[in-house]
């Protein structure tokens, strides 16, 4: 068993929110028990013992959409890329990247992504992937990554049909063998959605394979109408918007989650809240590809489960909160909006979208839950309570603040150091692969 205690824990549990001077017993991958420390130290002698050091104990984060392959950009410019517009970002960035993207840079993207997410207390990741230079075997690599450093994932393949009809062809089979691998295995740790791309890139008939390929073994993990590249396409060559299309081909749904939505009509929201399906928003990327800003309030308002991701423009999630707050206030040219919508999509919302995939309930400290954890350093100089803790978190805390990750039991970063994780070894070899990606990409070497 182990017993992290000494701190101040947020539960996310409404019937039992918050505990000044708490502690989360684990036994081996689920939370056995919450309450006072001092109480569970005395039930629990020798129970191994986790010094929150006054710290925040608060449930691991959950990134609800991000991308493993960009982990190697990190600094990079590509010789002549100065894009203009949307289209010009994915053309001359993105896919310039993932069609040179091997399975060893997938591997090395892997793990430069979950070590900087066990770094900032994000204990579960949904990973949209695209490689197109090496598809095959791309989702199963991440899988090995996860596994071998402990992290909770969601994978899919992004299908699209911008590299033709035989790589659109290995992008559905290799969604489908990883889905049909997750549904066997049923591990709890590493799941499966089936991914598409912008719907700009994707025909009906292409739909219909996917639908036909995913035979309801799991929901669909799609972009859409992130640009209006997305909208233009839709009415001039079906006749409809975006998730009408989605709609009649069968697309959403309870299990499936559409990334960004942001140039989305009210007929196409009630479509969504109808159909149940779930959106993830993604404020940094979406500003830094000046695509625009979604209509959160609007879907949330409607009741659409909306929830918050990164887009890997960054691996923390509470510098995502911090923007997705100030573009929404900024967007509605009002001060007071947003606030009760930031957090539940954080911490409410982003649990939800786990629990349609993930057995145990993530997101939350109370028995029987995942034994996901997150320690926040956090040094307090105001008064710190259950009802301004959100506060706290918002003008306070970073993902840097993380001192403790704690993942299905398994402590993976403790006291700011990787716990039996080389990491100076996997840094050393993701930078000669990265040289390796950047050489191809700027035809010279590193």
């Amino acid at each position: 068993m182990l017993l992290i205690g000494n701190g101040r824990v947020l539960t996310r549990d409404p019937g039992r929110p918050y505990l000044p001077d708490g502690a989360v017993l684990i036994d081996g991958d689920q939370i056995l028990a919450v309450g006072a420390c001092l109480e569970l130290r005395e039930q629990y002698p020798d129970a191994e013992w986790l010094d929150a050091c006054g710290g925040v104990i608060m449930p691991g984060l959950i990134n609800a959409h991000t991308h493993i392959y960009s982990g190697l950009a990190r600094g990079l410019a590509i010789k002549g890329n100065d894009p203009h517009n949307f289209l010009e970002i994915l053309e001359g960035t993105w896919w310039n990247i993932d069609r040179r993207l091997s399975l060893d840079g997938t591997r090395a993207s892997a793990y430069a992504t979950i070590l900087e997410c066990i770094r900032n207390g994000v204990t579960t990741i949904f990973d949209h992937h695209a490689s197109f230079f090496e598809i095959s075997g791309s989702l199963f690599t991440i899988r090995d990554v996860a596994r071998e450093l402990g992290m909770r994932a969601c994978l899919c393949y992004e299908v699209s049909e911008r590299d033709g009809e035989a790589k659109c062809d290995e992008s559905i089979r290799e969604n489908a063998e990883f889905a049909r691998w997750c549904r066997d295995e049923d591990d709890d740790m590493i799941q499966a959605m089936f991914g598409g791309h912008a719907l700009f890139t994707i025909s009906d008939r292409t739909f219909e394979k996917m639908v036909k390929a995913n035979d309801g073994m799991t929901g669909f993990h799609i972009h859409v109408a992130e640009g209006m590249n997305d909208v233009y396409d839709s009415l001039r060559h079906y006749g409809c918007r975006p998730v009408n299309r989605l709609l009649y081909n069968g697309i959403l749904g309870e299990k499936t989650l559409l990334g960004h939505c942001i140039h989305i009509s009210p007929a196409e929201m009630d479509i969504i809240r109808e159909t149940g399906t779930m959106v993830v928003n993604n404020p940094e990327s979406n500003m830094g590809n000046a695509v625009g800003c979604a209509p959160v309030l609007q879907m949330m308002q409607k009741g659409i489960t909306v929830g918050l991701g990164t887009d890997a423009y960054t691996h923390d999630m509470l510098e995502s909160l911090k923007v997705l707050l100030i573009i929404q206030r900024h967007q509605a040219a009002q001060p007071n909006v947003g606030w009760n919508e930031a957090k539940t999509m954080l911490f409410e919302n982003n649990a939800r979208i786990a629990a349609k995939i993930f057995k145990k309930p993530l997101g939350v400290l109370k028995p029987g839950a995942a034994a996901d954890v997150a320690v926040m350093d956090y040094p307090v100089f105001t008064p710190f309570s259950e009802e301004n803790a959100d506060g706290h978190i918002l003008f306070g805390m970073m993902g840097r603040s993380c001192r403790t990750t704690v993942i299905n039991g398994r402590v993976l970063y403790k006291d700011r150091a990787f716990v039996d994780i080389d990491e100076e070894r996997l840094l050393a070899w993701t930078l000669e692969q990265s040289k390796k990606l950047w050489g191809e990409l700027n035809h010279r070497a590193y």
